[in-house]
């Protein structure tokens, strides 16, 4: 319920970006920075999250990060303009970063057994993929009433969850150090980052402060690796890297967002700008792909406890990528009559079938890789290349597509781009062995 939450409000808000806009105006910066507020906080602060879950317990954080998500869901509805709305969406995403690696870390707590906790993973990302079901047509038809309701409805479902975390047991607390230096130079890494990002694309990259902001990023980052590596308790420890897992899921998850915000972004203004759909009517198109998609989490357990992690995980992204290319073919006319928003959304099914399949054995070889003392921060880690991924894809891909004109082109060079870097990873993913545990299994049963 949690995964479904703070992913509902990514879906949800993707058709109501053209309504927000008539009403409280913007432009597509201000679309940029609806969503990129969210995701930007949510990058940022996933590492302390992460090691907060560790320190005060999974449960603790998780209560914590609900009612913090539930009271930001309710700022977001009352926002009175486009720069009110967009710091309470930061407020917003700074609460799912919180949510995220402690519901990821309670699934490590009562699933030490690695094959359970592959079906366990499978079961938790059925929540993001029910949020893609709902999330377009849900978000469609609240906005045909009013676009305020797209967070509303957060608040009872953050409630239900409050009651519901009263039935679980306490987590085991790893008190810790917290690393406030690191914390501060992540959050003006990414911040800048996306600032120069979403600016130049508006401005020009020549501009003063866009060279500025993209400087202090430099700057920032190598300054975080650097207190990382001296610190006693630092909030990203440099040895996860170590693990060979850790190294070949992190390409995966950051390439995974850039597609997968990436095209629903640039879709759903597709949709409505250029076939003039209502947002319900664009809502829908997404519906046969969410389907699919809890099919695809749903199974992609089984799967790789029968055929490993590397097929899944190769093969759904080469099943993204060939769905994103198709996409490119789909957007040839911008007429409705033409029957192309009917092709839009089969185009659409192996993206988010394919996504769905490869995610879960993604998340299990971060997990495998690490302690359950570190599950908290390793899920951080991992979780922070993927926010990072789909920030970057709406700052770069909402920069082609801001002049009307361009509109078209640009699309379909960022679903080309989303479909070159699939394949890249789908590459490298090949690398991928089996989890020791089930090495070990399968070894077992051999000698007897």
């Amino acid at each position: 319920m949690g995964f479904f939450l703070i992913t509902l409000d990514v879906s949800i808000v993707n058709v109501a970006l053209a309504s927000i806009r008539e009403q409280l105006d913007g432009g597509v910066r201000g679309q940029q920075w609806i969503i990129d507020g969210y995701t930007l906080l949510f990058a940022a602060l996933l590492l302390f999250a992460g090691n907060l879950a560790d320190r005060i317990g999974a449960r603790r954080a998780l209560v914590v990060g609900i009612v913090a998500f539930t009271l930001t869901s309710a700022a977001c509805a009352l926002a009175p303009g486009a720069g009110a709305l967009v710091a309470a969406r930061c407020a917003q995403g700074a609460s799912a970063a919180i949510v995220l690696p402690a519901s990821m870390a309670l699934i490590r707590e009562v699933f030490p057994d690695a094959r359970r906790r592959a079906r366990a993973l499978g079961i938790w990302a059925v929540g993001g993929a029910v949020s893609a079901v709902l999330g377009q047509p849900l978000g469609g038809l609240l906005t045909s009433v009013d676009w305020r309701w797209i967070f509303t409805i957060n608040v009872p479902v953050g409630i239900l969850m409050l009651g519901l975390l009263l039935l679980v047991a306490p987590s085991p607390v790893r008190p810790a150090r917290f690393d406030v230096a690191g914390q501060v130079l992540a959050v003006v890494a990414l911040s800048a980052l996306v600032f120069g990002l979403i600016e130049g694309g508006h401005s020009g990259f020549a501009e003063p402060e866009v060279l500025a902001a993209l400087a202090v990023a430099v700057a920032a980052i190598a300054a975080f690796v650097g207190v990382q590596a001296q610190v006693r308790a630092p909030m990203l420890p440099l040895e996860l890297f170590a693990a060979r897992g850790m190294r070949l899921a992190l390409p995966v998850g950051f390439t995974f967002m850039v597609a997968n915000l990436g095209h629903v972004f640039v879709i759903s203004l597709f949709l409505q700008q250029q076939l003039g759909l209502s947002p319900l009517r664009a809502g829908l198109v997404f519906v046969p792909a969410a389907l699919l998609a809890v099919v695809g989490n749903l199974a992609s357990g089984p799967v790789t406890n029968r055929l490993g992690t590397r097929v899944p995980v190769v093969a759904g992204q080469l099943s993204m990528a060939a769905g994103l290319v198709a996409l490119v073919a789909a957007t040839a006319a911008t007429d409705p009559a033409d029957g192309w928003p009917w092709l839009v959304a089969l185009a659409l099914v192996p993206v988010g079938a394919g996504g769905s399949l490869a995610m879960p054995p993604v998340t299990g070889v971060v997990l495998d890789g690490v302690a359950p003392e570190r599950a908290g921060t390793a899920s951080a880690v991992f979780n922070t290349f993927r926010q990072i991924g789909g920030a970057v894809a709406i700052a770069v891909f909402g920069a082609l597509i801001a002049e009307p004109a361009g509109f078209l082109p640009g699309l379909r060079t960022s679903l080309l781009v989303c479909a070159a870097l699939l394949l890249l990873t789908a590459v490298n993913s090949l690398r991928i062995g089996a989890p020791v545990s089930t090495a070990l299994q399968r070894t077992a049963v051999a000698a007897r």
